[in-house]
């Protein structure tokens, strides 16, 4: 009975937030979530509200998001298109690079805490090498999906889907920054009161 209870607990703290086009809902159902996407923001630079569109985007807060499995002849669920996992969608290579570069060998692309760092270590990296600010959450999402290399090369150019996408994203941190302004006074009060 205790294993079913622990079980239905897990389950529940990592199901997606009810509300996922408010921020300030999102961080109202998930309380610890402000305070890591708030340490991520001091230790990066990139803004909460970047965080949660890139994350809306790659997995609807999802924990355990994948691509779909391709079909075998039509019908027979076969491999994956890439090994792109967790909340940012991160493929293995990249999370393997930041854990070692970062020194975070713990890290999980199914916690939030770690996926909000990861993204705040990611956007730094386009910041310097590529000269994208941290705000900009348009040229941020296609440095994120094509990598820095893709984005230098301007790969997205021909892809006019993804420059939708990243117009999507763009719009949704728009949205997020605005919602945060009305609650971001509360949401630090409640996180400052913490005793540790």
């Amino acid at each position: 009975m205790l294993a079913l209870v622990c079980g239905l607990l897990v389950a529940c703290a990592s199901d997606p937030p009810r509300n996922l086009k408010n921020s300030c809902a999102i961080f109202d159902e998930k309380d610890d979530w402000y305070e890591y996407a708030r340490d991520s923001y001091e230790k990066w630079g990139v803004p909460v509200h970047v965080q949660l569109a890139i994350i809306y985007q790659e997995s609807r807060f999802r924990h355990d998001a994948r691509p779909p499995r391709e079909k075998l002849l039509w019908v027979i669920p076969w491999f994956r298109a890439s090994s792109a996992y967790g909340y940012g969608q991160v493929k293995d290579s990249t999370w393997d690079w930041y854990r070692k570069s970062t020194g975070n060998r713990w890290a999980d692309r199914d916690d939030f805490e770690d996926v909000v760092d990861f993204i705040g270590w990611y956007c730094n990296l386009s910041h310097r090498k590529l000269g994208i600010s941290k705000w900009d959450a348009y040229n941020q999402y296609l440095a994120y999906h094509e990598g820095h290399g893709g984005w230098k090369r301007k790969t997205y150019r021909k892809k006019a889907w993804l420059q939708k996408v990243a117009r999507k994203v763009e719009a949704r941190a728009r949205a997020y920054h605005a919602q945060l302004k009305r609650c971001e006074g509360r949401l630090k009060k409640r996180w400052s009161l913490w005793p540790f």
